[in-house]
């Protein structure tokens, strides 16, 4: 009996429905009984292609590749069973997709020839997952389930550097707001010799130095950090406890070597240690072995004793300084200390008008805002926005009409959020009175007594 006049109706009523999955097993598995595999296998590519797991699918798939054998004679099976050759049918196309039985099949792929029968799910001894290989074999009729995306890095082997851990930053200090100070050591220390190669070489100054940043948290540490990578066209790489750490005894210094090679490949470069203290602590307040190993590869890697750090810039980033080993403290590692404050007024304003500048808004009261964020930090001030942002978006909803963020907004917002800084001075404050040696904390005692905190 022929299905040609139900194929050809079948074909018809899948064009006017393509996602018709049962109609399309329907027509594939009729297609099959006409011998005409190539369109079967078409059909039922596509049917993987939307369920994979579709059982169905899966044993009309095996049905399509135990098809006629190629021309060339099969390998002779285990048993004793001689081998069949069936015919192809007249005007149609191979109908076994698989490689020739003579070509090697790649490792970890099932065997080309026949498939063994069964259920589906069920695997030989010899065979691998079948999804996979059916996608291989496929690859022309059926596109691949996962693909690359245009963007997306190829993988780096072998001693290249890895691509995730240098950037290349965009931030110019134009884009800090206020931090004058702090700006003004940088451009002393790194940024002006490095735009004066003459003057450099005439003063015998080396590239080469430390910095450590340390305030109250979320007052601007580490997008200074960038904002100085971006200034000085330098690469940058940011580094932390847990780009170092490994469970194996002797791969995180290994870890901490590779990270400095990388941004020793790349000068001028700025490495950027965040939350120093975790990698730097106190070596007499630390009762692990390969902690303290790790602090000593730290200091010969400042040190340079391991390669040349000439065009290393090193900036360190920790709100606990005096956690920090004094050893890192010492001339020729992080010699330079900085306290990053609370932004000041003309910060605060810069910061809230970022904030705000892609959010409707009307009859904000700037000024007033700014004088009421005193000891605010950068971050408390997105989140001061981020509220009065929620607030208008609220009420909009409970009134079914949008309106602006205005000032009652950010208000509203400063009766809940209270400066985050408060607790670190609090904390800083025995610090700057009691261990203060040396002068190391004059910056911070100097703003604590401006301000009536000390």
């Amino acid at each position: 009996m022929s299905h040609e006049p139900l194929i050809v109706s079948l074909t018809a009523a899948l064009d006017a429905r393509p996602d018709d999955l049962p109609l399309r097993m329907h027509l594939a598995g009729l297609l099959l009984d006409a011998g005409r595999v190539g369109e079967a296998i078409s059909h039922v590519g596509q049917a993987l292609a939307r369920e994979p797991d579709n059982a169905q699918a899966q044993a009309l798939m095996q049905r399509a590749l135990r098809g006629p054998a190629p021309a060339a004679p099969p390998t002779p099976p285990a048993t004793p069973t001689p081998p069949v050759t069936q015919a192809t049918p007249p005007g149609q196309p191979p109908a076994n997709p698989t490689p020739p039985v003579t070509q090697a099949t790649p490792p970890g792929q099932p065997p080309a020839g026949p498939t063994p029968s069964g259920p589906p799910g069920q695997r030989g001894p010899q065979e691998d997952d079948p999804l996979a290989a059916y996608q291989q074999e496929l690859a022309d009729i059926v596109p691949p389930r996962f693909a690359r995306a245009d963007d997306e890095p190829e993988p780096v082997t072998g001693d290249q550097d890895r691509v995730f851990d240098v950037e290349t930053s965009t931030i110019r200090l134009t884009d800090v707001g206020g931090m004058t100070a702090v700006k003004e050591r940088l451009e002393l220390a790194f940024l002006g010799p490095l735009r004066n190669p003459e003057l450099r070489k005439l003063y015998g100054k080396s590239l080469r130095g430390g910095l450590m940043l340390y305030g109250p948290p979320g007052c601007g540490k580490t997008f200074l950090a960038r904002a100085i990578a971006g200034e000085m066209g330098a690469k940058f790489i940011s580094l932390s406890l847990v780009d170092v750490l490994d469970m194996w005894i002797g791969s995180s210094e290994r870890n901490l070597h590779e990270l400095f090679q990388t941004a020793r490949r790349n000068a001028p470069c700025v490495l950027f240690l965040d939350e120093v203290d975790a990698l730097g602590h106190k070596r007499s307040n630390v009762n692990s072995s390969s902690m303290r190993v790790l602090g000593n590869q730290l200091l010969a890697e400042l040190d340079g004793m391991e390669g040349n750090n000439e065009g290393v810039f090193v900036l360190a980033a920790t709100n606990t300084p005096w956690d920090v080993d004094s050893a890192l403290r010492r001339p020729g590692r992080l010699d330079r200390m900085v306290l990053v404050l609370p932004p000041d007024a003309p910060a605060r304003t810069a910061i809230l008008q970022y904030h705000l500048r892609d959010r409707p808004i009307a009859n904000i009261d700037l000024r007033r805002t700014v004088a009421a964020t005193e000891d605010f930090s950068g971050a408390d001030l997105a989140h001061l926005c981020e509220s009065a942002a929620e607030f208008a978006m609220a009420d909009s909803i409970r009134r079914g009409e949008v309106r602006m963020i205005e000032q009652r907004d950010l208000d509203q917002a400063l009766r809940e959020i209270r400066p985050s800084t408060r607790s670190w001075f609090a904390t800083a404050r025995n610090v700057a009175m009691f261990a203060n040696e040396g002068g190391i904390y004059d910056d911070l005692v100097a703003y604590m007594k401006k301000h009536k905190l000390l």
